[in-house]
């Protein structure tokens, strides 16, 4: 590959570093500043100038002895993280548009991050007022019906979270609530006027892994939810859940 000169160095610069993480998978073994130069035709100088930003980020070691530099797991946890989830929506859509269609809502599925629970899909019902959330939406671990199974149900370090949120005491209660209940609602406190009953979803190892929510006016979804309801969204976690592998869900 010959180094080409453009206009944008941002780019450049994004397009070069690409082209090294790519010639060292391709590689397999570790390689020199000076093997990868050759094959990628850019200056020694600037092939260790990414080498070096791209150990900082994780992404490439390089072996003290032999100063040679390989690739880390970090792009393969990415790669997985990727698969992941777009696994999880293949399986969650057909429930997610069953659940829509029983109880005349829409529905949302919702993924963990470190900091909040991320809107992967939505299946919408046709009403006079939508929803406004859309995919891509990141919902608070303390004002959300998702975050608060995250806080429930997440990782050791999500759920420390509970602390620092704006109202300790009542977010504890209602933590303990959704893992007694194995559901959290969050009335109008994401949304105005809008009211949420999340179920958490989990993995083939048991693992919290996401949220399926039913979404709607609090006329609608009332701070005391119907049993229908409940019994509805919990009933499409765990059919998600049993369809990732889960064999025996937690609650």
């Amino acid at each position: 590959m010959t180094d080409k000169s453009g206009s944008n160095s941002t780019n450049q610069s994004t397009v070069a570093a690409f082209a090294i993480l790519e010639e060292m998978a391709r590689r397999g073994e570790p390689s020199r500043v000076t093997d990868l130069a050759n094959d990628l035709g850019m200056p020694r100088a600037r092939i260790y100038r990414y080498l070096q930003t791209l150990v900082s980020l994780g992404y490439v070691r390089q072996d003290p002895v032999t100063e040679r530099y390989r690739l880390t797991l970090k792009l393969f946890h990415l790669g997985q993280a990727i698969a992941d989830a777009t696994q999880l929506t293949s399986v969650a859509r057909p429930v997610m548009a069953a659940l829509r269609d029983r109880v005349g809502q829409t529905v949302t599925l919702s993924l963990p991050e470190d900091i909040g629970m991320r809107v992967m899909d939505i299946v919408r019902i046709e009403t006079p007022v939508q929803i406004v959330t859309r995919p891509g939406a990141l919902l608070s671990f303390f004002t959300s019906a998702q975050g608060k199974l995250a806080l429930a149900w997440g990782k050791a370090e999500t759920r420390t979270l509970a602390q620092k949120g704006p109202n300790p005491a009542r977010l504890a209660e209602e933590i303990i609530r959704a893992r007694t209940l194995g559901w959290a609602i969050a009335p109008e406190e994401a949304l105005p006027g809008v009211n949420a009953i999340s179920a958490p979803v989990f993995d083939i190892e048991g693992r919290f892994a996401a949220t399926i929510t039913i979404v709607g006016s609090v006329q609608d979804i009332t701070p005391e939810p119907a049993e229908a309801l409940v019994a509805a969204v919990t009933q499409a976690a765990r059919e998600i859940s049993a369809d990732l592998g889960c064999m025996e869900y937690p609650i």
